[in-house]
């Protein structure tokens, strides 16, 4: 089986591609089905953020299941297979490995080091798991990952700033208005994002907030929030949008909807100071329209990308990558290891029907001889056998931990004519020279031709990046 991530991220896509590919809440469910009603899948989740989508799979051939996720993407978001293949990248083996710990520590996002994403894969591994869309290779690769990500902001430094898209955004509307202490802000959308965004607005001395939510519980829910820790909240209705945006000098929006929930007809301009709109969307809450209104500023995912773009993370970010490099080799070796022990295991099973065919043919030719001296003679004779089994056997499980340590168990195999099938060997996360590798463009990919089945991809040239 092959470990295979396809995807799209602010890295390899404009705002307007990721918002057509955006997979929702209550769609993610339906799109891990289609997933693995395809010939190649095996296992799937879904991490879709507002500055990524990214299908994690295992797969029973490369190119297959390459096939098989680019047409379900395709279909999900009303494009062409080429259309969407430009914007797309692909890591396989090690590389898909190294790119997961990536994003889970937050080096392969908008704002690096930003921590919002660890609760982003823990919840779209819950949301794959609930359906039943993950077996043991990616519920032991996800759990992995969250276990990085969280080490890596334990040990670095690299999220000591708290930044994240929220706060991003937040910053550009202080800016543009002078400074939020004592502003009214509107905030529609109660979920996840939104709390985030409360909790910001909260720290940046914000006077009042309206939420308006399409589930009323929920929107009064925040606001009781908000007011239990001092700030003036209260919630309304999307109906009540045009008006509390007149009233408010800043929007943000993050409500995961399919459409524009904010367009020019909830918008007065006319006699009034300026007004910003943080729409942290994807796809946009705010239509493009919007943007054209006089006095009317917003900020929206493309423009904290253009801002963005050249962000460093400086030597906590090098702090953070070494610590995914080492926790990569670690798993790759451990993965290595596992996956020889069923040859271990057909080894001694072989030994012991050989003892045990030895033991009935001394039977068949001393049947006089006496119950404990056959007794003993079979205990020294499977203890000789666990003796010269013993150096092998452990040694093999070490050399396999190890780059190319694969040729070990084959190497074992073929000697003592142990059946492929029985042994169970190898699965197919491996790393050729101890560094993760098999990572392209789809485009590339394809490009590539069909690998063979033990060195899918070895000869694609590595892609720098990707993301969130």
């Amino acid at each position: 089986m092959n470990l295979l991530t396809v995807g799209l991220s602010h890295h390899s896509a404009p705002v307007r591609v990721l918002e057509r590919v955006a997979i929702g809440a209550d769609e993610l469910g339906k799109v891990l089905h289609e997933l693995l009603q395809r010939d190649h899948i095996c296992e799937a989740f879904v991490v879709s953020t507002c500055n990524r989508v990214e299908v994690y799979a295992v797969a029973e051939t490369f190119h297959g299941g390459l096939e098989d996720v680019t047409s379900v993407l395709a279909r999900h978001s009303g494009s062409d297979v080429a259309e969407l293949t430009d914007h797309m990248y692909v890591f396989y083996a090690g590389a898909a490995v190294e790119h997961l710990f990536s994003v889970a520590a937050g080096l392969d996002s908008m704002v690096v080091g930003e921590a919002q994403i660890l609760g982003q894969i823990r919840q779209s591994y819950g949301v794959a798991d609930e359906a039943g869309t993950v077996g043991k290779t990616l519920h032991e690769l996800a759990q992995q990952a969250l276990r990085v990500g969280k080490r890596v902001h334990a040990e670095t430094g690299i999220d000591s700033e708290g930044a994240s898209v929220v706060s991003e955004a937040l910053a550009d509307a202080e800016t543009e208005l002078g400074g939020l202490d004592g502003r009214r802000a509107l905030l529609v959308g109660a979920g996840s994002m939104g709390g985030l965004a409360a909790a910001q607005l909260r720290r940046a001395g914000i006077g009042e907030v309206v939420i308006a939510n399409r589930t009323a519980v929920n929107g009064e829910r925040l606001a009781e929030s908000l007011r239990t820790d001092g700030v003036t909240a209260s919630a309304v209705g999307l109906d009540g949008l045009r008006s509390a945006i007149s009233w408010a000098d800043l929007v943000v929006t993050c409500t995961g909807a399919v459409g524009a929930v904010v367009t020019t007809e909830h918008v007065e301009t006319g006699d009034r100071g300026p007004l910003v709109f943080c729409d942290l969307g994807l796809p946009r809450d705010t239509a493009p329209e919007v943007a054209e209104l006089p006095g009317v500023t917003v900020v929206d995912l493309t423009t904290l990308q253009r801002r963005l773009s050249e962000q460093q993370g400086g030597n906590e970010s090098e702090r953070a990558a070494a610590i995914v490099a080492e926790e990569v080799r670690g798993y790759l070796a451990a993965q290595r290891s596992a996956e020889v022990t069923p040859t271990v295991t057909a080894l001694r099973k072989r030994a012991a029907e050989v003892v045990d065919a030895e033991l009935l043919r001394l039977d068949s030719k001393l049947p006089a001889l006496e119950g404990d001296v056959r007794d003993e003679l079979a205990r020294t004779v499977r203890r000789v056998v666990d003796k010269l089994l013993h150096a092998p056997t452990v040694r093999v499980k070490q050399l396999a931990s190890t780059p190319g340590g694969s040729g070990y168990a084959d190497a074992l195999r073929e000697l003592f004519e142990l059946d492929p099938q029985t042994a169970a060997v190898l699965g197919t996360v491996q790393a050729d020279d101890g560094r993760a590798r098999g990572s392209a463009s789809v485009a590339e990919a394809r490009r590539a031709g069909a690998p063979g089945a033990r060195d899918e991809l070895r000869d694609l040239p590595a892609q720098d990046g990707d993301d969130r």
